[in-house]
């Protein structure tokens, strides 16, 4: 046993503070990270309509980082409790949004949220799952929080694996990177910091959306819906340069809903 897996569940999540901490300051320059307006603003945007419909919702996001998400939630009317464990992420949210009376951020574990029980009438994250270090508690919890009949909805992806496009789609990143000199924002994302802690997560070697299928169904969950995220890769494709582009094709993502 290495001496990283002897390490404990809190010095895992420590470690995942830490390393997004670190980012919090770069984090809205990064590809993929932050939502640009334009098409691919509507594209979150519509996806964010379709599966929680139209009526202002009070909502919990998880892991809010810097408030890209939020911006989108706040768009279509909803009343915001944008949480995160990471006090520098944090900051920026809150300053981002600093002018808004929807929304209120609180300081805390997405896998213990401890708000009171039936208070949301959806839960909304991005890119949060697969670092989960207990997924079947955080689906636990998540179901506790919200109201009868309320709606948990996440985007997320393989970040372990390349689709077969998608090694084709490294090889070329790795031409430009050679020809044009790396995207450092890029480059934070791949350091041994990431890597070493995708190697002690649940889901460190990818996942995928049936994995978590079970689990959901475990904590109660109902009508869970598998969703494409073509249409977001599609619209970031239209308004990125080639390099990020390619990178939309990488890695499979997906979209899944379901109701207490």
């Amino acid at each position: 046993m290495t001496a990283h897996r002897a390490l404990s569940n809190h010095d895992l999540k420590e470690d995942i503070r830490e390393y997004w901490s670190l980012r919090s300051k770069t984090f809205d320059q990064a590809f993929g990270h932050h939502i640009p307006e334009g098409e691919e603003f509507a594209a979150w945007r519509q996806e964010i309509l379709d599966h929680l419909g139209t009526r202002p919702r009070k909502i919990l996001e998880l892991a809010c980082g810097t408030g890209e998400v939020s911006r989108l939630l706040l768009s279509l009317g909803h009343e915001v409790t944008g949480l995160d464990f990471s006090e520098a992420m944090l900051a920026v949210a809150k300053e981002k949004h600093k002018n808004n009376g929807n929304i209120r951020f609180i300081f805390a574990d997405a896998e213990n949220p401890m708000e009171p029980d039936d208070s949301y009438d959806a839960i909304v994250c991005r890119h949060l799952v697969w670092t989960l270090t207990n997924p079947q508690q955080a689906f636990n919890e998540w179901y506790r929080v919200l109201k009868a009949d309320g709606q948990l909805l996440f985007f997320d992806g393989d970040w372990a694996t390349p689709t077969w496009q998608g090694k084709w789609a490294l090889k070329l990143i790795r031409l430009l990177d050679a020809m044009q000199g790396a995207d450092p924002f890029y480059d934070g994302a791949l350091s041994e910091q990431h890597a070493d802690i995708m190697e002690r997560l649940p889901f460190g070697s990818g996942l995928k959306a049936e994995m978590v299928i079970p689990m959901l169904e475990n904590a109660g969950f109902k009508d869970i819906k598998i969703s494409s995220h073509k249409p977001i890769a599609q619209a970031q494709r239209r308004q990125a340069n080639l390099r990020n582009r390619l990178r939309t094709r990488v890695y499979s993502r997906f979209i899944l809903s379901c109701r207490k």
